[in-house]
């Protein structure tokens, strides 16, 4: 997945907490609602100025709306997980008991 797919993904995500629809984001930031479909389906960028007014109206930072590398492929994200086990062997117990706690 490319970055352009991960930030659309990012957005949608945050959009969605903020419990509003495509064409409502729209509205709020003045853009086409093929706009904001676009940037969530990953077919464009947001222009600056759409950045700048999406992170205003998303009520989030530009570091939180870039926080998307948990938005990979189940197989990336598990390959990156046993990566992190083999690398603090010390931390499978915990990583069990949370798995377990968040699988219940």
């Amino acid at each position: 997945m490319d970055k352009k797919e991960l930030l659309g993904r990012r957005i949608k995500e945050l959009r969605k907490r903020k419990g509003i629809n495509q064409e409502q984001l729209a509205e709020i930031i003045n853009v086409d609602p093929t706009t904001i479909s676009n940037i969530e389906n990953g077919k464009n960028y947001p222009s600056l100025a759409n950045l700048e007014n999406l992170l205003t109206a998303l009520d989030s930072s530009f570091l939180e709306v870039f926080d998307f590398y948990h938005k990979q492929s189940n197989e990336n994200l598990l390959i990156e997980i046993n990566n992190k086990l083999k690398n603090n062997p010390d931390k499978i117990e915990d990583f069990y008991k949370i798995v377990i706690a968040l699988t219940k």
